[in-house]
């Protein structure tokens, strides 16, 4: 009650200054309050790409095989595989009908032209306290690039990933990326 009452007396005060500001001030003290809020959007934001960006680096040191890639870290992963070495990032993470539309994109470290080749990702929830993969909600599901005419150092893959909005999405999982064969003449 105390609190509510020293708020109460505060009130006037907070006019009274208002009314201090001379009409030439007001935009000017608007125009301020919006860049402050803006500002504090971008650290905010910021501060979530560099949190992911921890834990992606924390995901990818300890495996073995596949890269993970967190949406909120927006940034390219290296990944050791069949096909030499590949970089892979996410674009265009976006919500759809029924879960997450995204764009995979996998580019050749070397500019080496990339084979026909199949691979895997998985998808889920990250831990909000830990930042691990949640196993219970992962799912998976297999893609394949076909072979190019001409020689590509990098490709994209659309993705659809079910069940989950991008709120939710916390991790892609890319592995077992096998060059496929050319077939006999």
């Amino acid at each position: 009650m105390k609190k509510l009452l020293k708020k109460a007396a505060l009130l006037p005060l907070i006019a009274l200054l208002a009314s201090c500001a001379s009409p030439q001030q007001k935009p000017q003290i608007v125009k301020l309050h919006n860049q402050v809020g803006k500002l504090n959007t971008q650290v905010e934001q910021l501060t979530e790409q560099a949190t992911a960006l921890t834990r992606q680096n924390g995901l990818n040191s300890s495996s073995t095989q596949g890269a993970w890639l967190l949406p909120v870290a927006n940034t390219a992963v290296p990944l050791q595989s069949q096909l030499g070495e590949v970089r892979l990032s996410l674009s265009h993470v976006e919500s759809e009908a029924n879960g997450t539309r995204a764009i995979l994109h996998i580019r050749s470290a070397a500019d080496n032209s990339l084979p026909a080749f199949t691979a895997t990702v998985e998808w889920g929830e990250l831990d909000p306290t830990t930042g691990k993969p949640l196993q219970v909600s992962s799912q998976s599901q297999s893609f394949s690039v076909a072979a190019s005419l001409l020689p590509r150092s990098e490709v994209t893959v659309p993705l659809r990933l079910s069940n989950l909005p991008p709120e939710q999405l916390g991790y892609v999982r890319v592995h077992d990326l096998v060059a496929q064969s050319a077939p006999a003449p």
